[in-house]
């Protein structure tokens, strides 16, 4: 189940159609303009037409949501953390009100405290989030992030804390709260994954302290920085430090292969986030990489 994060410009509609013509099977969106901390109410008759569109492509239990990246529920500055709340809450309504399933967000960043009271604050958001939000169908996806300065959730061991300090918080149904893996940001963060050994490896790792089944969403990326690096630079597959060539043999022997090889992502969205352009010929690069994740599938 592969996806793409595809513009919304003119109407969130032409993200589904650009998904349907690149042949993918879900995709990832913005549902506002992810650099705003106000959005215009969504519009009715485009939520009516993307109802209609969703249920034509079978895709109402696999399309994701990209948070705005503005929200930092980790701040210690109230202000900006009630802000950051408030923006949150707006994000999971809308995907709510678009029956969007996941919804991914970077955990914030532990400006000014220690990383422990960070944490705290991000479940703390989570409670009020969550009171407001009773009854909602919307996975929260905390996702991994390369590691720099004081991001939050370079760690699967920070991710699995931070998930358990939620669920005590809200004592909300563990189907509300989930993980988005992105192998770009585990790579860069430490867990080394250009080699299949290094990528089940990380898969060890991430089973044991969050548990795999709590995968939601995956962000397949290669990377443009090194393993250890804490750079958050997105490359095409097969054209980074992950893979290292673009050849079947150079892909099978890469993490890439461990991550398509297992058998609890086999219906996870497997979302590409790689630059939007086209190679020499014309051909978009999300289907060059499509066609080099798809060589890696169990046959």
């Amino acid at each position: 189940m592969f996806g793409s994060h595809l513009s919304i410009a003119g109407s969130m509609v032409n993200a589904l159609l650009e998904a349907e013509k690149l042949t993918l099977d879900t995709v990832q969106v913005f549902t506002k303009n992810q650099q705003q901390w106000k959005a215009k109410p969504l519009d009715p008759a485009m939520v009516k037409e993307w109802g209609t569109e969703v249920a034509r492509l079978k895709w109402s239990d696999r399309i994701v949501s990209h948070a705005s990246y503005l929200i930092n529920l980790a701040s210690a500055d109230d202000e900006l953390w009630e802000k950051s709340i408030a923006l949150m809450l707006d994000e999971i309504e809308r995907c709510e009100t678009l029956g969007i399933r996941y919804l991914v967000h970077h955990p914030g960043a532990a400006v000014g405290q220690t990383r422990e009271e960070g944490l705290a604050r991000i479940a703390k958001a989570y409670k009020k989030l969550f009171k407001s939000t009773k009854g909602y169908t919307t996975v929260s996806c905390l996702e991994n992030t390369a590691g720099a300065g004081s991001t939050l959730g370079r760690s699967f061991e920070e991710l699995g804390s931070l998930r358990a300090m939620i669920l005590e918080q809200t004592a909300c149904p563990d189907s509300r709260i989930g993980y988005c893996i992105d192998t770009c940001h585990a790579h860069a963060a430490g867990y080394d994954i250009s080699t299949r050994a290094g990528g089940d490896a990380m898969l060890g790792f991430l089973d044991s302290l969050c548990g795999i089944a709590n995968v939601r969403v995956l962000h397949l990326n290669d990377s443009k920085a090194p393993a250890a690096s804490n750079k958050d630079r997105h490359a095409h597959i097969g054209e980074g430090t992950i893979a290292g060539g673009t050849t079947p043999k150079k892909l099978a022997a890469s993490g890439f292969a461990s991550v398509l090889a297992h058998p609890a992502f086999g219906k996870v969205p497997k979302i590409m986030e790689t630059p939007k352009e086209s190679a020499e010929d014309g051909t978009p690069m999300d289907t060059i990489n499509l066609n080099r994740l798809r060589s890696l599938l169990p046959t």
